[in-house]
């Protein structure tokens, strides 16, 4: 008879954690968005999860926060870039931060609905939704 020992590894946790709902990132009276055509929206709301690995090595904090954050946005673009849509109309993210001893980790759940428009698309990529809430993280 064989005894597996399970290796106790110690688990993940929970340090912080924020969250943004869902928002509308372009609206008619956006003047700056004034020149976007919208033709379509996604019937879905689409999510994507990323885990980074954070390091004091590589600046403080809050900048690999913002970073995280932002990529992640940028990987969601992708993946509905590939279903046909090219902006994010409404978005949102909860971003969960995570400590094993001496490691640091951070999830990022960020969730959107896209959409197809026509016009200076390039010119209106706009950040996530509220990312100064991170200035104040520590």
């Amino acid at each position: 008879m064989f005894l597996s020992f399970r290796r106790k590894e110690q688990p993940w946790e929970v340090v912080d954690c924020k969250a943004v709902n869902p928002v509308l990132m372009y609206s008619e009276d956006d003047e700056e968005a004034e020149d976007l055509d919208v033709h379509s929206i996604s019937n879905t709301v689409t999510h994507g999860t990323y885990v980074f690995d954070l390091s004091y090595k590589h600046g403080p904090p809050e900048r690999q926060l913002q970073g995280a954050l932002s990529f992640s946005q940028q990987q969601l673009l992708r993946e509905v870039e590939k279903k046909g849509f090219n902006i994010l109309l409404v978005e949102g993210w909860k971003l969960t931060i995570l400590r094993r001893g001496k490691y640091n980790r951070v999830e990022v759940q960020y969730s959107a609905r896209a959409a197809k428009a026509e016009g200076k698309i390039h010119q209106h990529r706009r950040p996530p939704p509220f990312i100064g809430v991170l200035d104040s993280q520590h």
